[in-house]
């Protein structure tokens, strides 16, 4: 039997062969850049979100810019640009057949898809996190942070902060590939199932706004985009990054547990 590890590594040689992997990387380092360039180029800052008065005093203060700028649309779409595809695209080319012919368990294949998906929204977000702390650091210095709390923390322990708000804001989008990778597997089109993970996530979005629907809103998807904030408050603020992991597993095990069984299924004869 052809182990996993084996089987992850060709998901990930199919990854790195696809343009659309290119697109979302080349548009998680090209959004930092193009900030920390407007910033060099002009003399305002954005006074009006989070840290955003401090980007000139701290490099460190841009990557929470970026994130509270991308957490809603584009790093979801990064995600699901890739993770709608992992399956789809392989029924739509008619590959997908063959594999499931291979003497490679179904279960095998399907988990290796659903790494690959997931080690690709982690690279996404890591190289938006490295470029716009470098680009930052370059344009801001490697200076103290202000807090959310209004406390300054010094530059080591804001980078070990920053680094953290990143793995918490990795959980809601592990989530949003989760339902992607669902839609990939029961709709076999690629573009039905990136349009559909982010139709779900902006229809989450409108709950949020609905008057007297408040008692779900620590519930929703959306919400726990911003629980990385928590370790960007003094003392850090753990609730939401606990609520955050529990909630968002509640929406990436029922999808891939769906998807899982709809895989194992998959009529070969019939593509």
């Amino acid at each position: 039997m052809v182990a996993l590890r084996t089987v992850y590594a060709w998901e990930l040689r199919k990854l790195v062969a696809q343009r659309r992997t290119y697109l979302g990387l080349g548009a998680a380092v090209l959004v930092p850049l193009i900030f920390v360039a407007a910033l060099a180029l002009q003399t305002g800052q954005p006074e009006d979100v989070p840290f955003g008065r401090y980007v000139r005093q701290s490099g460190l203060a841009i990557p929470p810019v970026i994130l509270i700028f991308g957490s809603y649309w584009l790093f979801p779409l990064i995600t699901a640009l890739v993770s709608g595809d992992i399956v789809a695209a392989e029924d739509h080319n008619g590959t997908l057949k063959t594999i499931l012919t291979r003497s490679v368990g179904r279960g095998r294949i399907f988990t290796a898809k659903v790494l690959a998906a997931f080690t690709y929204a982690l690279v996404a977000l890591v190289a938006m996190g490295a470029t716009a702390i470098i680009g930052g650091v370059v344009k801001s210095g490697f200076n103290p942070l202000v807090t959310l709390s209004g406390t300054t923390v010094g530059a080591g322990r804001a980078l070990v902060l920053v680094g953290a708000s990143l793995l918490v804001y990795a959980l809601p989008l592990i989530a949003v590939a989760s339902i992607a990778v669902l839609l990939s597997t029961v709709t076999r089109n690629s573009a039905a199932a990136v349009v559909g993970a982010l139709m779900i996530s902006l229809l989450l979005q409108l709950v949020t706004i609905i008057p007297g629907l408040g008692a779900l809103h620590p519930y929703l998807l959306p919400t726990q985009f911003n629980a990385w904030q928590g370790f960007l408050r003094t003392p850090a603020d753990y609730a939401p990054i606990v609520r955050a992991a529990w909630v968002c597993a509640l929406y990436a095990v029922p999808c891939l547990g769906a998807s899982y069984l709809v895989f194992l299924r998959r009529d070969v004869t019939g593509g």
